[in-house]
């Protein structure tokens, strides 16, 4: 599912212009992504939270040129899905 498909569905069950309900989606989404580059993370009960991790420092391997490198220590962004998102995908989505 893209972006432009949850836009149409919303649209279509609530009854609202695409562009208002696109308009709602871009701002949702600049709104999670500064507050993770803000440093906080973003929580929605009974859905799940936006965090921030951070990766400890390693070394891996260049292996084109046979060299080591060093990865420094870096943040990432991940998803956490709730108890109950989780259980939903868990009980409905067959196993493959």
């Amino acid at each position: 599912m893209t972006k432009a498909d949850i836009v149409s569905k919303v649209s279509d069950k609530l009854g609202i212009d695409k562009i208002d309900v696109q308009a709602t989606v871009e701002k949702f989404m600049e709104e999670v992504k500064m507050t993770l580059e803000n440093g906080e993370n973003v929580y929605l009960r009974g859905f799940g939270s936006f965090i921030i991790k951070t990766r400890a420092k390693k070394t891996g391997r260049n292996i084109s040129k046979n060299v080591a490198v060093n990865i420094p220590a870096h943040n990432i962004p991940a998803f956490k899905p709730s108890r109950v998102f989780l259980n939903g995908v868990k009980s409905k989505v067959p196993v493959s």
